[in-house]
């Protein structure tokens, strides 16, 4: 069983990156440090909510099956009420095109504390779940329901994610752009950096405005 307590830090002010921060940002400073393969690949795209998702991965795979499980949704249930303030459910259903999330398992998430959900795969109730304005990225929107059709087989196990390895406890930061992951080992150093790194892209974008060159920010900020 895995400790998502011990995965996560409370003290990290997730309102204040969203607010500091994005994706491009992060996958940036991931690049720095050495890891090149943080983003996920073009299509993940917000399907409802707005703004920049923040908080801590905890991965489910659903896969094909070809009746409804003994206990319908149980395995889901069971992964929507284990869910902590700061989680972001990311979520692989990319096997087959029916919706693995919809209203309910948004309103749920928002009872529960989590940030948003990211989807490898399809969503439905698109309307409702924006009215409640809970972050969703996925591939698309389709109505055709999961039970038995798709079921989730495993949770807090790694995952592939669009294109990135995803474990729970990773950092999740998701916007207009896309999805970055960044690895909890490396979390905080990450976090730091991505500040510091936004700070000196509003310098840059002041100067800009200002009429500045490309080559004086450039000497300047070290950012493009």
């Amino acid at each position: 069983m895995v400790n998502i307590k011990a995965l996560t830090n409370p003290e990290i002010d997730l309102d204040r990156l969203a607010e500091l921060t994005y994706s491009a940002v992060f996958s940036d400073v991931c690049d720095r440090l050495g890891y090149r393969n943080q983003t996920t690949e073009p299509g993940i795209v917000p399907l409802a909510g707005k703004g920049v998702v923040v908080g801590w991965a905890r991965t489910v795979w659903s896969r094909p099956v070809e009746q409804p499980p003994e206990r319908h949704y149980g395995a889901e249930i069971d992964f929507l009420d284990s869910l902590r303030p700061g989680d972001v459910p990311v979520v692989n259903c990319s096997e087959r095109p029916a919706a693995a999330w919809g209203e309910l398992f948004s309103t749920a998430s928002v009872g529960r504390g989590a940030r948003g959900a990211i989807i490898d795969g399809y969503i439905r109730d698109r309307e409702k779940i924006g009215a409640l304005g809970f972050p969703v990225l996925g591939r698309g929107c389709r109505p055709t329901d999961s039970l038995g059709r798709v079921s989730t087989q495993s949770v807090d196990t790694e995952i592939d994610f669009a294109g990135v390895k995803v474990a729970t406890g990773d950092l999740v930061v998701a916007d207009m752009d896309g999805v970055t992951i960044v690895p909890r080992a490396i979390a905080q150093e990450a976090i730091d950096l991505a500040i510091e790194k936004a700070s000196l892209e509003n310098g840059a974008r002041d100067l800009l405005l200002a009429g500045g060159k490309m080559a004086e920010v450039w000497e300047k900020y070290r950012v493009l």
